[in-house]
């Protein structure tokens, strides 16, 4: 756990050092559990991420943009109501506990002053955040409502008293010394970091190790200045804001963790850290709710198709006996006469073979001897005649599987808007039904938009997300002479760079991109295809997405998310 008591501490801090005394000018809900507070604090506006995410729950600044809904959701209409216009008088944490109280102040709709409380719980699955009218110590709203059927302890429902989370009676390891640290430890029992974490409020798992491998040989001597050393940096704020790689999975915390060996990347600011650390992640998880249909359906028509070029592939197996069965004809029509109803089978010389070897011919015993040699004529046609129409099919069933392999990747880099343009897709392609909107229909020559980056020497590239986004980036949007880019033999996005002549470092960057969205996304030493547009050519009567290319030269790329982020925020210092 890298969001504990401890780094809420820090992240509070930091919010806190930059918010105070700012003045709340708008209130976002883009998603389901997360808010958006634009702050004008330090003669800039900024913006204050407050997530209820049962897996991402945080509060951080963040520089990533948030694509808001058409319509406001109440819970939002209402932090409009009660906070735009009010001035953050304090933020603060309570005691180590995961929690963040925004004290706000400002006059409400008949002109007198009203103080309210935004209080942000981070407790996983059972985090939240609720509003208090801080006078009357009142719940006005939350994102998520509690009922005591849920939690015997507290509601968390619109009229009720704000009740704190139940006390966990642990000692303040910033008032610990060594030997209340010695004293609450059993040294004999084994296990001290999960000791630690049992004792000290605000300790995860994860500094609890950390303790114990700074202590080395963890005994009652040194572990104690060692968990006493951790501490007191902390609250000396002697921060080192680092993200880790911890086996196959990425760990933050606002110290360097030595207890870990992976490679160590820090940053300026806490929140810069998240931002890169949840870069994806979060967004991730709510294209995958959106689209849980879509990616069950394209799953299903994934194995579906595999299944079908399994099965064909085997009658096609089958058919290759065709030459074996016009043998038995043919041997069997010459040796008539030795052939009797009732026969199972018959032991013949094959003429055809130079050592004249005999072969066992299986009969029919129900059928006389013209009717066997006819049935394995017939054996023979029929086989002749399925070579044709099951490859044909293998190849329709191949198409199919390359088509819905290729939106499977394409489901694992999309935003909610590319989720609804695959969902489009497929009900024009007939794979779905379309279902009946209410309220505003989408113009019929909207135009796709496209992921926009900037390299390093200043070209734009542009990134189709999806096949609308591929199809037009490439056949409409994308002039002949610009250099277009696709991972080579691997289903991914089209790629198109601004110049008609870029530098190779350009060309590096704009693979890495390509690379960066496809199926080889976790690989290194992708190759990536490159050549002018002109040389692109979509087949009629093709998949969406589908084209070919000629002309193409190759270079190799390992995709990286620092190298994706960096152009993207380039992006944003050009706009």
């Amino acid at each position: 756990m890298s969001f504990d008591g401890l780094f809420t501490k820090a992240i509070t801090e930091e919010i806190a050092s930059l918010l105070k005394g700012g003045r709340i000018n708008k209130v976002h809900q883009p998603y389901k559990n997360e808010i958006i507070l634009v702050v004008r604090a330090g003669g800039k506006n900024q913006k204050l991420l407050l997530s209820a995410h049962p897996s991402y729950s945080r509060v951080q600044l963040t520089e990533e943009s948030y694509e808001n809904p058409k319509e406001a959701p109440m819970f939002c209409m209402l932090l409009r109501k009660h906070l735009e216009g009010y001035t953050i008088e304090d933020i603060y944490q309570h005691e180590l506990d995961r929690m963040i109280i925004l004290e706000v102040k400002g006059r409400n709709e008949l002109g007198d002053v009203s103080q309210k409380q935004l209080i942000i719980e981070i407790m996983g699955r059972h985090s939240n955040i609720i509003l208090v009218d801080k006078e009357r110590n009142m719940i006005l709203d939350s994102i998520k409502h509690v009922s005591h059927a849920v939690n015997s302890h507290r509601a968390i429902l619109p009229g009720q008293e704000y009740i704190l989370p139940p006390e966990q009676e642990k000692q303040n390891p910033f008032d610990s010394t060594d030997d209340d640290i010695r004293k609450s430890l059993d040294f004999n029992a084994g296990k001290l970091d999960r000791q630690l974490v049992a004792h000290f409020s605000g300790v995860s798992p994860l500094v609890a190790k950390e303790a114990v491998y700074r202590a080395g040989l963890a005994n009652s001597s040194t572990l104690p200045p060692a968990f006493s050393s951790l501490i007191k940096e902390i609250a000396d704020r002697e921060y080192v804001p680092t993200i880790k790689q911890d086996g196959s999975k990425e760990v933050f915390y606002m110290l360097s963790l030595n207890h870990l060996t992976g490679k160590e990347r820090s940053f300026p600011s806490l929140s810069e850290m998240l931002d890169r650390y949840y870069f994806g992640k979060a967004e991730r998880d709510r294209v995958k709710q959106k689209g849980q249909d879509i990616e069950r359906f394209i799953t299903n028509e994934i194995e579906k198709n595999s299944k079908k070029i399994g099965k064909l592939e085997r009658t096609l197996k089958e058919t290759e006996r065709g030459e074996q069965y016009q043998l038995f004809g043919e041997l069997l029509t010459a040796n008539l006469y030795q052939m009797k109803k009732g026969m199972k089978e018959i032991e013949v010389i094959n003429y055809y073979n130079e050592d004249q070897e005999t072969v066992v011919i299986p009969l029919n015993p129900l059928k006389n001897p013209s009717d066997n040699a006819q049935k394995y004529f017939s054996k023979y046609q029929k086989s002749k005649n399925a070579v044709v129409v099951v490859q044909e099919q293998i190849e329709k069933a191949q198409l199919e599987l390359a088509y819905f392999e290729a939106l499977h990747q394409q489901l694992q880099s999309a935003s909610p808007k590319d989720i609804e343009e695959i969902r489009e897709e497929l009900q024009e392609e007939g794979y779905i039904r379309q279902k009946k909107k209410k309220g505003m229909k989408k113009p019929a020559n909207a135009k796709p938009q496209l992921e926009t980056y900037y390299s390093s020497d200043g070209d734009l590239i542009f990134v189709g997300k999806n096949n609308k986004q591929n199809d037009y980036l490439t056949n409409k949007f994308a002039r002949r002479d610009e250099i277009w880019l696709h991972t080579k033999d691997i289903p991914g996005s089209h790629v198109v760079i601004r110049n008609e002549s870029p530098s190779e470092n350009t060309i590096k960057e704009a693979a890495a991109l390509a690379a960066f969205f496809s199926k080889a996304k976790q690989s290194s030493s992708v190759p990536v295809d490159f050549t002018h547009v002109r040389h692109v050519k979509k087949p009629n009567g093709s998949k969406p997405g589908f084209v070919i290319y000629e002309q193409q030269q190759t270079v190799y790329v390992t995709p990286d998310a620092d190298t994706v982020i960096s152009l993207k925020e380039a992006t944003h210092v050009k706009g």
